[in-house]
């Protein structure tokens, strides 16, 4: 399958048009020269060829293997850049290189050992990044072909490669295009994006030594990518969303934790990553219902929505919230079930789900509620 199906950046747009406007003066030109690129980068990407194509599908192997290069962009905006790095290669001294590779290896081993999946695209697909990509550029992003990463400004920003979550996300990106490619608009766009930000929280958590759980992990995207000189701590809280960064700078964080927030704009393809918040929260409940390793339960039951083929391309939080409750009864039992839907009752999300009507043939739409925080313990 051809992972070649859009541009995703890591840094909403949103916080370099503030930047742009409120930011330091030596920093609000490359702020803008950042949007520029941003909007080159997605204007050429139809053009691009596809990525290198992979060479085993999931299973064909008793154990599946990253095949990783890293290049460097030198400070300029050419891709991929010159060779520094290819599996099984010597450690090199730049520190970038090194969090790109590592990183890249880290989400393979995630999907590969929990999903028994081969890289992000199941057949293998090699993964390449490249580093030191402009000069100061903030930014982090998956192009349909490669991860590649900027510098960032020092100032405000630490080098991309720093998050291991961020790498995590960008990837996701991948996975989420050639499995179920949800249409990158409105509610179905931020349910791209939240699916990005679970699956970056949990290769942060599954690579952790040790492994954390769903009540240790922090669920902050972007964590480490702000300087000190910042008023906040990452770009995303899916504990809280909305609290991560609160900054003359950059603005305010402004992700709603609900659907009593929900942000009806024509801006960032609609929201896209500012009403992930909602969807993130629901899981961050979820997961934290359970207890235990987040990917065991709730990672399995989001990503067996986004494998289903009720799932559109087009879906809404409630159509996929729907089909999240679904898939928790038929994986775990009616336990799960009940988790799920709380959480996302939680986060005002109404969910319709089709249950078999006892006294007719035909299926009965029922829509279920329940109070907020009345959660059941999850089941173990």
């Amino acid at each position: 399958m051809n992972p070649n199906l859009g541009l995703h950046h890591v840094l909403p747009p949103y916080m370099l048009e503030h930047l742009a406007e409120h930011g330091p003066e030596h920093l609000r030109e490359g702020a803008r020269a950042d949007l520029t690129v941003d909007r080159t980068l997605r204007a050429a990407r139809a053009v691009r060829p596809a990525a290198r194509p992979g060479t085993a599908v999931a299973g064909d192997t008793p154990q599946a293997a990253p095949d990783r290069t890293v290049y460097d962009a030198q400070h300029r905006q050419n891709l991929p850049g010159t060779e520094v790095l290819r599996e099984g290669g010597a450690a090199v001294a730049d520190v970038a290189v090194t969090e790109a590779y590592d990183g890249l290896g880290a989400t393979f081993a995630f999907w590969w050992e929990v999903f028994g999946r081969n890289s992000i695209d199941a057949s293998g697909l090699p993964l390449d990044a490249t580093v030191h990509y402009g000069r100061d550029y903030d930014n982090a992003f998956w192009n349909g072909e490669q991860m590649v990463f900027g510098d960032g400004d020092g100032t405000l920003f630490n080098r991309f490669t720093v998050s291991l979550d961020v790498i995590g996300h960008e990837l996701a990106h991948g996975v989420t295009g050639a499995v179920r490619d949800l249409v990158y608009e409105g509610q179905s766009g931020a349910l791209n994006e939240s699916m990005s930000d679970v699956f970056g929280s949990l290769v942060k958590q599954y690579a952790a030594q040790p492994q954390q759980t769903a009540e240790q992990a922090d669920w902050l995207i972007g964590a480490g990518l702000l300087t000190s000189s910042v008023q906040g701590v990452a770009l995303r809280s899916m504990k809280a969303p909305g609290t991560a960064y609160d900054d003359p700078s950059l603005g305010k964080d402004p992700q709603p934790d609900s659907m009593a927030g929900y942000v009806d704009t024509t801006d960032d393809n609609g929201g896209v990553h500012i009403n992930s918040g909602i969807p993130n929260r629901a899981f961050y409940l979820a997961a934290t219902g359970f207890g235990g390793f987040a990917w065991e339960q709730a990672g399995r039951i989001w990503f067996g929505a986004l494998s289903s083929p009720d799932l559109t391309t087009t879906a809404t939080f409630a159509e996929f919230a729907a089909i999240t409750v679904a898939q928790a009864e038929e994986l775990f039992g009616a336990q799960a079930r009940a988790v799920v839907l709380a959480a996302w009752n939680e986060v005002g999300v109404e969910t319709t789900v089709e249950l078999p009507d006892p006294d007719a043939e035909d299926a009965l739409d029922l829509t279920e509620t329940q109070q907020a925080g009345a959660r059941p313990a999850g089941a173990q």
